[in-house]
């Protein structure tokens, strides 16, 4: 396993009523005694980085030995399928149109990186809270076959930038909802859910899937789920349910300020599916826009995959070798503080000057020409405008338009925009946003 460095570790098991347990790590020895139910549990003073593997000794009446343990950096990645989908499936896709992300097909048979260690929660393996995990495995062969792609690419490149061992667990439900993921004392918490009924199982697999897991300390957390909310037509309820489950998980690891970065859910044709919900033409980007408002929460970071779909018609996009990067370089420039571009432009705010837009932007590295905006006037019809940067600021105007008072990017479930800093898209957005002063943080 890898264990996280540079925090207090917890070491916890099992054992006879009154029995004196000791562990042995890393220099370390601590002693306790198991309660009256035989629960017993340790806490190792910080640990420094070690890329050496070494064992742990814990005696009581018997002894267990565990090798093989690395201290590093240790993320939970969770989420529905997108976050599930498997590392095995590379090898059976259609080769990718956009070449120029490559296309890691034969990663499993090629991953031989003793410093990247994963644990899969198996959701079909728990029976009860207190399942014992055997999970850990280096990742290669039949374990990262199994495993999270996502996670496990954006593993792949903190280790490489870091040079230290990562450690990955992945405990996500395909299909999942995101209020399974919160605890109903959660939503009772939020007032914006006082006095409402919160359906889809709330905290069916948080007290199976992540609760168990909060006494293991960790780095931070990856989310890419929001596609099953996404057919329900949800808005600003959903920036609620984040917010929520933000505020839930730090808790239950008793730390405030662990980073939580996510991915903005990818294009496709909602409008065109028959459901228990009537979707149209802005369901999607309307869900976008929410899930940009968690943004505003501390420590927390959203990476675009606009432009990481071939087709519009699958809810399960190839390019996860991609996401898993895009997530990594969030984290190695904002928690790891790497100065690196981690950011496609994000809208700040809007100006009208002579029958012209003007846009501020942070994260600004874009060329000519532009595609993928919209401009308005009083009338609210918006039609397609022209759009270049001047000055460090993005100009956009249309000639149709003699009074702008609103734009709009990628503002569509089919999005073509090609506007990018780096080759890191720019999160849809339209200036005319009615979530900003809805939206509570506190």
């Amino acid at each position: 396993m890898v264990l996280q460095r540079e925090k207090p570790i917890n070491i916890w098991g099992f054992a006879a009523a009154g029995e004196v347990v000791k562990v042995d790590f890393a220099g370390q020895s601590k002693q306790t005694i198991t309660d009256q139910n035989g629960k017993w549990e340790v806490r190792l003073n910080a640990l420094k980085t070690s890329s050496t593997p070494q064992t742990m000794t814990i005696t009581g009446a018997n002894k267990i030995e565990l090798t093989n343990i690395l201290v590093g950096e240790v993320w939970l990645c969770s989420g529905q399928s997108n976050m599930e989908y498997q590392m095995r499936k590379l090898a059976k896709i259609p080769k990718p149109k956009n070449e120029k992300l490559g296309f890691p097909a034969d990663e499993v048979e090629k991953a031989k990186n003793t410093q990247i260690r994963i644990f899969l929660v198996n959701r079909k393996a728990l029976t009860k809270p207190d399942s014992v995990h055997k999970s850990w495995a280096i990742a290669q062969d039949s374990a990262l076959r199994a495993f999270s792609a996502a996670g496990y690419f954006f593993a792949k490149e903190v280790q490489e930038k870091l040079g230290i061992p990562v450690g990955m667990i992945s405990s996500a439900v395909s299909g999942s909802a995101i209020e399974p993921w919160i605890s109903q004392e959660a939503f009772k918490q939020e007032p914006y859910f006082e006095n409402q009924k919160v359906s889809n199982d709330p905290g069916k697999f948080y007290t199976t899937m992540i609760e168990p897991l909060a006494k293991f300390k960790i780095r931070g957390f990856l989310w890419y789920q929001g596609e099953t909310n996404c057919f329900l037509n949800e808005k600003i309820s959903y920036s609620y349910k984040m917010k929520t489950l933000i505020n839930l998980w730090r808790t239950a690891w008793a730390e405030q300020d662990l980073p939580f970065y996510y991915v903005q859910i990818a294009p496709f044709n909602y409008s065109k599916t028959k459901g228990k919900v009537a979707l149209g033409p802005d369901t999607e980007p309307e869900f976008w826009e929410a899930q940009m408002q968690v943004l505003r929460l501390a420590k927390t970071g959203m990476i675009s995959t606009n432009d990481l779909t071939d087709s519009n018609e699958d809810l399960h996009p190839t390019y996860k070798w991609e996401v898993g990067r895009r997530l990594a370089l969030l984290a190695l420039a904002k928690t790891y503080n790497q100065e690196i571009n981690y950011s496609g432009p994000v809208y700040k705010n809007i100006s009208f000057k002579a029958r012209k837009a003007v846009l501020n932007f942070g994260h600004l590295a874009s060329k000519d020409p532009i595609k993928g905006f919209t401009i308005a006037g009083k009338d609210g019809k918006f039609v397609e405008a022209n759009a270049n940067v001047q000055g460090g600021k993005v100009i956009v105007f249309s000639k149709e338009v003699k009074e702008p008072t609103a734009v709009r990017y990628n503002w569509t479930e089919n999005p073509s925009g090609n506007f990018n800093s780096n080759g890191l898209p720019a999160l849809p957005f339209r200036t005319d946003n009615p979530l900003v002063n809805q939206f509570k943080t506190n």
